[in-house]
């Protein structure tokens, strides 16, 4: 398989799994952590709240991400919640992250600006904020949909990928190595999620 994606019960897995398999993917749904064993690429989605996904992950699952993403090193791509698991800790909630990227989630700062609700729910221009491969410097505006009220703070700015703009910017794409990780939905993003999706289908395993 192409690319596994992990359904431990957080995540919106038939809109990601449709949008890999129009990118000619072959994708697999896995909910069972036994099902990882041989993975290639790992997609971790999620949605909802940071405690609520760390205790999905914690039934069996964190031990064999662990293997493939910090021993094994494939290539992960974690979306929404998926890529705040990927943190050490939310403020939203009290459990540890995984922790594979040296970053906490916080709550999006809107810059006092009254207008603008959250969560911040809608389309944003992405900007890359180094040469990265899942998001080109060079295809002009790049437009994501976000449906999010937290955000990643990274100790190390070369672990951001990507910045928007919510009233102040904000953080939203991440990676280090072999873990990448988007606040946005590619799924829900039309064809600049396909692009995103088959760039995450051609790093190197």
């Amino acid at each position: 398989m192409d690319v596994t994606i992990v359904d431990c019960g957080i995540g919106n897995i038939k809109s990601v799994r449709r949008m890999f398999e129009a990118a000619d993917a072959d994708a697999e749904v896995v909910d069972d952590p036994a099902g990882l064993e041989g993975a290639r690429r790992v997609v971790l989605p999620g949605v909802g709240a940071f405690d609520a996904g760390m205790t999905a992950l914690g039934r069996g699952w964190i031990e064999p991400l662990n293997r493939l993403a910090l021993e094994r090193k494939i290539p992960v791509l974690g979306i929404c919640l998926g890529m705040q698991l990927l943190c050490r800790r939310s403020e939203e909630g009290i459990l540890p992250g995984l922790g594979w990227i040296a970053a906490d989630v916080v709550r999006i700062d809107t810059g006092g600006r009254k207008e603008l609700k959250v969560p911040h729910m809608g389309w944003s221009v992405v900007h890359p904020a180094k040469p990265n491969p899942l998001i080109p410097g060079d295809r002009g505006e790049l437009r994501f949909y976000h449906v999010h009220t937290y955000r990643a703070v990274c100790d190390r700015p070369e672990d951001v990928l990507a910045t928007a703009d919510y009233g102040t910017p904000f953080t939203t794409a991440i990676g280090r190595d072999n873990i990448y990780g988007v606040q946005f939905h590619p799924e829900k993003s039309h064809r600049f999620g396909m692009d995103l999706l088959r760039r995450f289908l051609s790093v190197e395993c």
